[in-house]
């Protein structure tokens, strides 16, 4: 007795006899409301529960207080060392970053994999270990401190060593970012633009650098954040001077050190909503970069 094909397939038939296979229903993961659930669940004990935390101590103290507690002359002094220095350090890291991942995406050189393998070691790096190799090296009686303290330039125990550590752990963000945008760039553009008489200089600005300039964008707003909230690189190297170059996460370090719980969560409050702000400006930007990339390839 014959079967009809779409009996064996389980599917509907097309109009000329061709069966249509059936979708697959099986799936490797549970359900949507299985996984959502332990989605929820695993976010609100990892991540909401200690916020929450955080959020409900500083409710302990009345608004003056809580206004006291971060506006302080010594916190103040803390904000304008860590976002300004962030800023500083997220700028060049922006500018050599774009540098560095050029370097290794459009050139050929001996070597070239243990430089693209030392730019991650940062994130590999303890930033404690971080923190006193760039002290051994900038101190008075470093390796390059013993040359620049004698001309003026003192590189450690002030607001430059906190630029420079931030600078140091800052970098793969950018690079880690704009290099895998920088290899999908289409060459063709670049040699349409060169038959057209554009200089190097016009095919750069107008041609390759619109094309990584989200990517540029995101890697600058992921070392401003990643820098905002750096403690262990940055201790060794500041000096920790009140009002001079101690950073905002030594501010809470030294409140909780004195039993004041209250006023290093008010601080840490104020520094939770600014790196929120943060991740939603970084998520902003990648998905302006996602449209633009979509964008182009339509």
């Amino acid at each position: 007795m014959a079967v009809a094909p779409s009996a064996v397939l389980g599917g509907a038939t097309a109009p000329h006899g061709v069966p249509l296979p059936r979708r697959a229903t099986r799936r490797v993961l549970p359900g949507f409301n299985i996984t959502l659930g332990f989605t929820v669940f695993y976010l609100s004990l990892i991540v909401l529960v200690p916020l929450s935390a955080l959020i409900f101590k500083t409710f302990t103290l009345t608004w003056p207080q809580f206004w006291e507690a971060v506006t302080a002359p010594r916190v103040l002094a803390s904000y304008r060392l860590t976002f300004g220095a962030s800023l500083i350090a997220a700028l060049v890291n922006a500018f050599f970053g774009l540098l560095v991942a050029w370097v290794l995406v459009r050139y050929s050189f001996p070597g070239k994999k243990i430089i693209d393998a030392l730019v991650d070691l940062p994130f590999a790096l303890p930033t404690a270990v971080a923190g006193i190799s760039l002290t051994a090296l900038l101190a008075g009686n470093g390796w390059i401190g013993q040359y620049t303290e004698p001309l003026g330039l003192q590189l450690a125990f002030n607001p430059n060593g906190v630029v420079i550590a931030l600078i140091f752990i800052g970098l793969p963000f950018v690079v880690r970012t704009v290099q895998p945008v920088l290899e999908d760039t289409e060459k063709e553009l670049e040699e349409a633009a060169t038959c057209l008489g554009a200089t190097r200089w016009q095919t750069f600005s107008r041609v390759i650098f619109p094309s990584i300039a989200p990517a540029l964008l995101t890697g600058f707003a992921m070392a401003f954040a990643r820098a905002v909230g750096e403690y262990g690189s940055v201790i060794f190297i500041a000096g920790n001077m009140p009002m001079v170059s101690e950073i905002t996460p030594l501010i809470i370090i030294s409140k909780l050190e004195q039993y004041d719980y209250a006023g290093a969560t008010a601080v840490a409050t104020v520094m939770l909503a600014i790196s929120f702000v943060l991740l939603l400006l970084i998520n902003a930007l990648q998905t302006w970069q996602r449209k633009r990339s979509g964008g182009n390839l339509q």
